[in-house]
């Protein structure tokens, strides 16, 4: 087997170890959360609780499939198990990766998916404390006083996912501008040049991936706008990735 078989393999053989660490680690947490502490129930309740707050006294959900009872709370378990060995994850993906990167870009590189990590778990707190109360609270306003709401836990925790992955991906603008930067793909100065559009493209989106309603919308189309100036004042302090990397800086064979 040449030499380079061999490294390719043995890539490979790390690869599978991280990702089955990281696997591991949720799966743990998994276990821990949902048979241990707090339950898969009280999970899902804290989640409600912003809907159920923005209802009448009395209101509950309701399950219309057999099984959903018990798969939903478990959906949700999974993800605060995703949620609470993301850190763990991403310290396994920056571990394979490391060794293969020159020291410039081990600098920017770690502080960088910290504050991913960092932000992304910032946009999902953002939509459950801030907007799912205004959310609910504002729909049901709306809504008939003939009607009793009842709402399905399943297409509740489908709503949750969706807005806690918008915003957490939203909560992520300042690291994808400060990369364009960083890397020389574009400059501070052409990112506001562009900035009506980022303005018009944020509404957009967030037309698409929130709900039918106004006030769900601004909630997410102002934090991008403000976001993406925030990127723009950080990248101010960023310089550009020098076109030659030192060639004595990395690991060749990784």
């Amino acid at each position: 087997m040449s030499e380079a078989q061999e490294s390719f393999i043995s890539h490979l053989i790390e690869l599978r170890q991280r990702i089955m660490r990281a696997l591991a680690a949720v799966l743990v947490l998994f276990v821990v959360f949902a048979f241990v502490w707090p339950g898969s129930g009280a999970i899902y309740d804290f989640l409600a609780v912003p809907l159920m707050s923005a209802l009448p006294d009395g209101t509950k959900m309701i399950a219309t499939g057999v099984i959903t009872p018990f798969m939903v709370p478990m959906k949700v378990t999974a993800l605060a198990a995703l949620v609470g060995a993301l850190p763990f994850v991403l310290y396994q993906a920056w571990a394979f990766v490391a060794p293969g990167l020159y020291e410039h870009e081990k600098k920017i590189g770690l502080p960088l998916v910290v504050a991913s990590t960092v932000l992304f778990l910032l946009g999902m707190a953002f939509c459950y404390y801030f907007v799912f109360e205004r959310v609910f609270t504002f729909i049901h306003a709306f809504a008939p006083k003939s009607i009793t709401p009842a709402p399905d836990i399943d297409a509740y925790f489908s709503f949750v996912i969706t807005m806690f992955v918008a915003f957490g991906v939203t909560f992520e603008i300042p690291v994808v501008v400060v990369i364009l930067v960083r890397m020389g793909i574009v400059t501070v100065a052409q990112l506001r040049d562009v900035r009506p559009y980022v303005i018009v493209g944020a509404f957009v989106v967030a037309a698409v991936v929130t709900p039918p309603d106004v006030l769900s919308q601004l909630m997410l189309a102002i934090p991008m706008c403000v976001l993406y100036e925030a990127g723009l004042f950080f990248a101010r302090f960023i310089s550009i990735r020098p076109k030659t990397a030192p060639q004595d800086s990395a690991d060749p064979a990784h």
